[in-house]
This record gives C-alpha cells, sequence and structure tokens, in this order.
C-alpha cells in the first residue's frame, strides 16, 4: 500500500473535491480525503477512498488529520490539494468584520496551517507537491465579492512565496485558479449572505435583491462554466509534470481577466469589470 503515490485531498463532500478525489482514486493514488460532516463520508468510503473529518477552523482537527494519515501511509505524503473553502458575498462596506475573520479563518489560515504541517513529511522525502485551489478572484477583484477575494489575494502571495523559499528542496508549490465550475458554491453563497448581511438596511439594497435572484438560479446560466473536470486537468500537470507551473488559470473568463490585467491600463481595466455580473 505505502508503494502508491499518497495525498490528501480537502472539501471532498462535493463538486471540485469529491471529483478530483474519485479521479485521483481510479488513476491509482491513494486519497486521504476530508470532509467536515460525517454524513459526508459514505459516498466517499464507497469507492474506497480513505475519509476523515476535519474543519480547517478547527487546528486540533487539522493536526489528528496529519497524524492519521502519517500513521497510515508510513509518513509517506507525496502531494496536498487544498480545495475547501466558501465564499462570503456582500459589500466591503456591509461585510461584518467577524465575517472577515472567518472567511480568512476557512480559506487562509486553516490551508496554511495544514500546509505548514505536511511539509516535514515531504522534506523527508525530498520531495511533494502543495496544489493550492485558488480562484480567478486571487488575481483579479469582483464586486460584492470582497471578503473572497481577499482571502484568495491573500492565499497567492502566501503560496507564491512559499514556493520560492521551497526552491530546491523538490517540494513545489501551484496555485489553481478557476472561474466558474460547477458546484455547490453558490448555494454556499447564498446561505452566508442571508446570513451575515443586513440585506434591507444597505445602501446596495436593490443590488443584493438582483444578485440574489442570479444566486437563486433566476438570472442567465452562466455558459462558460465548466464542470470539475477541467479543474482535475491541469490538477494532474500540477501533480506530474517535471516542473510544474506557478498558476494554472481554468475556464475563459479566468484567462480573459488574467489577459486583460496585462494588457489595459488599471483605471480602464478595473471600469471593465465594475460592468460584469
Amino acid at each position: 500500500m505505502t508503494d502508491r503515490r499518497t495525498i490528501i485531498v480537502t472539501g471532498c463532500s462535493s463538486g471540485i473535491g469529491a471529483y478530483c478525489a474519485s479521479a485521483l482514486h481510479r488513476d491509482g493514488w491513494r486519497v486521504f480525503a476530508t470532509v467536515r460532516r460525517e454524513e459526508d463520508r459514505d459516498a466517499l468510503e464507497a469507492q474506497g477512498i480513505e475519509s476523515f473529518l476535519m474543519d480547517y477552523t478547527d487546528a486540533n482537527s487539522i493536526s489528528a488529520l496529519v497524524r492519521d494519515v502519517a500513521a497510515r501511509s508510513g509518513g509517506r505524503i507525496d502531494a496536498l490539494f487544498n480545495n475547501g473553502a466558501y465564499g462570503q458575498p456582500g459589500a466591503v462596506e456591509d461585510v461584518p468584520t467577524q465575517a472577515l475573520r472567518i472567511q480568512f479563518e476557512t480559506n487562509v489560515f486553516g490551508w496554511h496551517e495544514l500546509t505548514r504541517q505536511v511539509i516535514p513529511f515531504m522534506r523527508q522525502r525530498g520531495q511533494g507537491r502543495i496544489v493550492q485551489c485558488s480562484s480567478i478572484l486571487g488575481l483579479v477583484p469582483y464586486r460584492y465579492r470582497g471578503a473572497y477575494t481577499a482571502s484568495k489575494f491573500a492565499l497567492e502571495g502566501l503560496s507564491l512565496t512559499l514556493r520560492m523559499e521551497l526552491e530546491g528542496s523538490g517540494i513545489f508549490v501551484s496555485l489553481i485558479e478557476p472561474g466558474p465550475i460547477t458546484s455547490r458554491f453558490t448555494a454556499t453563497a447564498l446561505k452566508h449572505i442571508e446570513t451575515a448581511i443586513d440585506l434591507e438596511n444597505s445602501a446596495h439594497a436593490a443590488e443584493y435583491h438582483r444578485q440574489l435572484a442570479r444566486l437563486n438560479g433566476k438570472g442567465p446560466v452562466n455558459r462558460h462554466k465548466l464542470g470539475p473536470e477541467a479543474v482535475y486537468e491541469v490538477l494532474q500537470h500540477a501533480l506530474t509534470a517535471r516542473r510544474p507551473r506557478p498558476h494554472y488559470p481554468v475556464t475563459t473568463p479566468a484567462k480573459r481577466g488574467i489577459a486583460l490585467k496585462r494588457l489595459l491600463p488599471a483605471d480602464l481595466f478595473y471600469r471593465i469589470l465594475r460592468r460584469f455580473d
């Protein structure tokens, strides 16, 4: 069993995490998949995927995960795919500071803690892959997604610095930056905007109602949205290439956003972004 390449994949209850855990298992990896709820383990275990409960906001659960994985694998952790996250919608002026803290606890601090804990196992073997599922919003800002955008900008800076610091160690860090991907992400975002934002008393109330209609599926279909298999395609490269890339943008909107940011004057670029839903 220890001859198989091993990987920890987080956020595997649905969407990108669930798909990638299954695909990696199918392709011969020994997958250690994490979820936050006990009931989400059944589908993974039915496929023969080893599952664990872990919450990025609970440092003890992170330590328990690494300890249990190391015990099962004989200390072999070849790769980590940090994926579990959520998006807190809302205008920056409306997002309570506590909601922003929780956003960072989940999307940045928990990822950092897990990453720090697996690196010693990779150093012992002189090799490893750390892949962060970031977002195009880690490179390009978006209205009413300030908290999520800030967390992904922070993740990008932290991860790229880590990549430089690990140069020569045999451990590589890569960032995947998806645009719209089919998942439960939107449904989760809807829950967070309704619980954290005072919608009716905001200066942005009219915009919120329009956005909520879109989140509830009443707006136009995003023709650029891809399935999670698009993320898996680049994840494979990040995990197996001799020298993986720092950045892997996924979907046409993500690639266009990066290109326009490079080509256009900043003020014009941000005014164009202002028009997007």
